[in-house]
């Protein structure tokens, strides 16, 4: 008896991916049926393997309820994009398809991918047809399995990118899953007969994958621009002498927990050791075995590599992977982190190839009446010889641009008046949204059509203290699962019904130390009153340099977390 087949209770998605046939469920079937946009339960949670969520409309729930019509189901397909990195015909194809079978939009996650909204069932297979065209996929970009590999874009260390971005691709496509459920399904390959035994099909993660999903990121110090210490598996270049040199890895990072739940927490990574390059794929893969074997199978609210940590303990894992290498890491090497936000406009790489960082608020792509950001960005695909690479921090780099093609593209950016966020203040450059409503099923609250006019209101407020360009880091996510990374904001709001939020302070400006619970269940007046009182203190009381949420740990008005599980404390009266 294995020990899967040993776990005393399978969560409903356990028993979904024991029954699936390796991932295919009857997903062929139910894309087929005409007369309903929806899917049954079983093939929602596996089509997450194949990077899509079917969602609906929530803005138009209660109108077709009222007209006994079924909820407007659609799909969401994110796109695997290791280190965020497209060519400008892979750009052009997604935009085509976002305003032809789309919503006319695109999204820059967070993890540096693309996301579509608003395929209805019947377009789905089309659109991933159109991705395998110009050598994109969407498998594994959601699912319990390893999501899209993060890699920093800091166009000052461009030299050092290739190299980065080579590892990212590496771990990203070794750590696919082997089915052929994606090739059968949707681009019409030849079916596999039968029930191939598991160590032919899934290597790496047998028949029934991981517990939950697991997330890996690449960052190159000084920039943290991909929240390393977020990530299952966070990975740092170590560089000397202008050479990579190996790689620091930090484990158990991760955002997510549930209102309510105490046994569910973000957390901070932490670092074990370090490897050379030529180690790096076997680590990764040793220490996703481990999550493998040892995950929570029986409860998904903990079942993230976090926990899996905290049940055994950190030295049992590093003895656990140890044995599994047949070899033990190395020392940490230094590692400084100094900045994680991006830098805008133009700069030069050392190789003379040239790049453009634009911001895009909250990673929303699409034309409007005011801001034509959309065509202008296709008309740029059009002439670029480079490549776009979305930043973990939602916006657009144009990078690799030849002395001889910046004219061109700098009068297309002129025409379509592309902007670096210069005129926006530091506040809102330094901001982070998820989606959330009104298409993600779990919001509980806006997030990426609220937080641009909090922030105009909170901008107010640092005007009046002279603090319009302090860079001061500020994230909202609609609820607690912490796809903007809010609680590794110095100002973070997560949603916790309409119109109110949890209000946390207190992480680092770089990223290694996660904020706390400060005010909870709250309104935009309670938040402008409460941040009003705080931006006068810092205005008045902070040392040379300090940033915010540096001054609100040391004048105590959040503790110090001593450790990475010590996200909640009661809140703040107000």
């Amino acid at each position: 008896m294995t020990k899967y087949e040993e776990t005393p209770k399978r969560s409903a998605n356990e028993i979904f991916k024991d029954e699936s046939n390796y991932l295919r469920g009857t997903i062929e079937q139910s894309f087929k049926e005409p007369l309903s946009g929806k899917i049954p339960e079983m093939d929602t949670q596996l089509i997450k393997f194949h990077g899509s969520y079917m969602q609906d409309n929530r803005d138009d729930r209660l109108t077709r309820q009222k007209k006994k019509l079924e909820p407007s189901y659609q799909f969401m397909v994110r796109v695997r994009t290791p280190g965020g990195t497209a060519t400008p015909a892979q750009w052009l194809m997604m935009d085509n398809a976002a305003n032809t079978i789309g919503n006319g939009t695109l999204k820059v996650t967070t993890r540096q991918a693309f996301q579509i909204h608003g395929i209805v069932k019947w377009n789905v297979k089309k659109f991933m047809q159109q991705m395998n065209d110009v050598l994109l996929d969407s498998l594994a970009a959601c699912g319990d399995v390893n999501r899209n590999v993060m890699n920093g874009v800091n166009p000052n260390q461009s030299e050092l990118h290739a190299e980065i971005y080579d590892w990212a691709t590496k771990l990203s496509e070794h750590l696919l899953p082997h089915t052929q459920a994606y090739h059968e399904i949707w681009l019409d390959g030849e079916k596999v007969q039968g029930t191939p035994a598991v160590a032919d099909v899934e290597p790496i993660y047998g028949k029934h994958y991981l517990p939950r999903k697991f997330k890996i990121g690449l960052a190159v110090p000084p920039s943290n621009d991909v929240d390393v210490y977020s990530q299952d598996i966070g990975i740092i270049a170590i560089v000397k002498e202008e050479q990579l040199i190996g790689f620091n890895i930090a484990v158990g990072g991760g955002m997510g927990m549930t209102h309510g739940e105490t046994s569910t927490y973000p957390q901070l990574g932490r670092t074990i050791g370090f490897v050379t390059p030529d180690q790096l794929v076997d680590v990764a893969e040793k220490i996703v075995t481990i999550q493998r074997d040892f995950g929570n199978r029986s409860e998904r609210k903990n079942a993230r590599f976090k926990y899996t940590i905290d049940k055994y303990g950190i030295e049992w894992f590093k003895e656990e992977l140890h044995k599994r290498l047949g070899y033990a890491l190395q020392p940490i090497k230094e590692a400084i982190f100094t900045k994680r936000g991006d830098e805008y406009g133009w700069v030069k790489g050392k190789d003379g190839n040239w790049h453009f960082t634009i911001f895009i608020e909250n990673g929303r792509i699409q034309d409007t009446k005011e801001y034509q950001l959309m065509t202008g960005l296709r008309e740029i695909a059009q002439v670029h010889t480079g490549e776009f690479r979305m930043t973990p921090n939602q916006n657009l780099m144009i990078a690799n641009v030849t002395p001889q093609k910046k004219r061109t593209i700098q009068k297309l950016i002129d025409a379509y008046h592309l902007t670096d966020g210069e005129q926006y203040s530091a506040l809102r450059r330094n901001a982070i949204a998820c989606v959330s409503l009104p298409t993600c099923g779990l919001a509980m609250a806006e997030a990426e059509r609220y937080l641009p006019s909090l922030i105009t209101k909170i901008d107010d407020l640092l005007e009046q203290e002279g603090l319009r360009n302090e860079e001061i880091v500020i994230r909202m996510s609609g609820c607690p699962n912490g796809c903007s990374r809010a609680a590794l904001a110095e100002i973070g709001f997560i949603g916790k019904g309409p119109g109110k939020y949890n209000m946390y302070l207190g992480a680092s400006f770089i990223g290694d130390r996660l904020s706390k619970l400060y005010l909870e269940n709250i309104d935009e007046a309670a938040i402008l009153k409460e941040l009003q009182q705080l931006f006068h203190r810092y205005a008045t009381e902070r040392l040379e340099k300090e940033h915010f949420g540096d001054f609100v740990v040391r004048t105590n008005i959040i503790e110090a977390t001593t450790d990475g599980t010590n996200f909640h404390t009661l809140a703040h009266t107000v």
